[in-house]
């Protein structure tokens, strides 16, 4: 338990319908009685009267100058059945800035300090009500950004990394105490235990989380989708009939994107941020060319690339550099392109020789204005996005820390394998998979360090 109690709002600033100021620390009960007036007579109430998990309505009162500041819900949780496992106040006030701002100064006052980023999971994680990955799950909940996403991140706050690790980590001890015995005690009769399948079995855990992981990151940081083609081809169409709105601006004038347009959608869950850009062609116009060169940018930095062509037309010369912009392209980070046969509502000139331009590439016919077809091209972005991070059976949520302890923890899992195969002494051994333990316990945060949490915790809002 910490000595000190902290407070801060854990709403977002502007104007709401309700606002919460939230103390945590063994003098919350008593902070709050000494501001907060009960019932419409506004009578004070001892600390010890504010009986835990009941909402109590009053106002909150400055004594100095007996004004009242708002009408509010107050609610004590008493440990350990709190946020933070320690005397947890909320009390909730109309939302608009000015109450939230003195009901929280007068906190400060009465004796709370200002919490910093993040402090309120950090004390629930140091008091031991969730472990490291579940913290890093809460920030994962906040800034979810899709239904998808928010659901992983669900899942990780209720235990969901330990639970998967568990099994690994288990044989991990179980080995490293073997190897330890058997090198410490060479003389004593010590039961036989072959650690390879125990390896064997961590590995394949430790592999499994990984890629899972893998996948799970596109459901928070999402995929980079180019809309390319030559001029005039649909591709702002394309984005507006993605977007369900319009977006960019439509005329039969060749030209008229001249930058990138951005806007984001949820492709079946995953955030998907869809880049129009300018019509890459032959063109002696400086703001033309200077949008064609972002459009060039935009293919060679996006994980996905939708080839844009009119099947109603003859593929031109523009098509031609277009598609070679892309192999080149696609020999420098790998085969990642949607050839798009858009205006499919007219008939049918350039399919074939459309086709043949990238033969291994998803083929979507559809019509941009009409609609028909579209689905099919949101489930070809959704396979190539899934197939940017491997096959996977279910997806994880981790963040790059976790991923990377993970990796390293399997990295040192194969060399102390490799090391038992090569008949090294096993206490050479044993530090390969001393060092895999202690990387698997920094995800759940039982090795850890002080730079590491106040690196994690200050990316927190404050008030969470």
């Amino acid at each position: 338990m910490f000595a000190d109690t902290i407070a801060a709002v854990s709403t977002s600033l502007g104007e709401s319908a309700i606002g919460v100021v939230r103390l945590s620390g063994p003098d919350a009960p008593e902070i709050a009685a000494a501001c907060f007036r009960h019932g419409r007579k506004l009578r004070a109430r001892p600390a010890a009267a504010l009986t835990s998990h009941r909402v109590f309505y009053g106002a909150i009162v400055d004594a100095d100058s007996s004004s009242v500041i708002d009408e509010v819900l107050l609610v004590r949780m008493a440990p350990p059945r709190s946020y933070t496992r320690e005397e947890v106040v909320e009390i909730s006030c109309h939302g608009g800035p000015a109450a939230v701002q003195q009901i929280l100064a007068l906190c400060l006052r009465l004796g709370a300090r200002l919490a910093t980023p993040g402090e309120f999971t950090l004390r629930a994680f140091a008091n031991g009500r969730i472990d490291l990955a579940q913290a890093e799950a809460v920030a994962a909940i906040v800034s979810a950004r899709t239904s998808s996403s928010l659901d992983l991140a669900v899942s990780e706050l209720r235990g969901r990394m330990r639970q998967r690790l568990q099994p690994a980590r288990d044989l991990l001890v179980e080995t490293l105490a073997y190897l330890d015995a058997a090198a410490d005690f060479p003389d004593d009769e010590i039961p036989p235990f072959d650690p390879r399948p125990a390896l064997n079995a961590a590995q394949t855990v430790l592999d499994e989380v990984a890629q899972s992981g893998r996948a799970g990151r596109l459901y928070q940081d999402g995929v980079r989708i180019a809309l390319v083609g030559r001029p005039n081809v649909g591709k702002s169409s394309l984005l507006n009939a993605l977007l369900r709105f319009e977006r960019a601006i439509v005329t039969p004038i060749a030209g008229t994107t001249r930058d990138v347009i951005s806007e984001t959608i949820s492709l079946r869950g995953i955030p998907a941020t869809l880049l129009d850009t300018a019509g890459i062609g032959d063109s002696s116009d400086v703001i033309e060319q200077l949008g064609i060169d972002r459009s060039r940018q935009a293919a060679r930095a996006s994980a996905l690339v939708v080839l844009v062509l009119d099947r109603s037309m003859a593929l031109t010369a523009d098509d031609a550099r277009v598609a070679d912009l892309l192999r080149e392209r696609r020999d420098s980070v790998g085969n990642d392109i949607i050839v798009v046969l858009n205006k499919s509502d007219l008939p049918d000139i350039a399919g074939q020789a459309a086709r043949h331009l990238f033969p291994e590439a998803p083929c979507v016919e559809l019509s941009a204005v009409s609609g028909h077809g579209l689905s099919a091209l949101e489930d070809a972005l959704y396979t190539a996005a899934l197939g940017l991070a491997g096959e996977v059976a279910e997806p994880q949520l981790v963040t790059e820390r976790q991923l990377n302890a993970i990796q390293r923890a399997a990295a040192a899992v194969a060399a102390g394998r490799a090391a038992l195969d090569d008949g090294l002494p096993l206490d050479l051994v044993a530090v390969d998979v001393r060092d895999a333990l202690m990387a698997v316990g920094e995800v759940t945060g039982e090795n850890v360090s002080e730079a590491v949490l106040d690196e994690i915790f200050r990316r927190f809002c404050i008030g969470k």
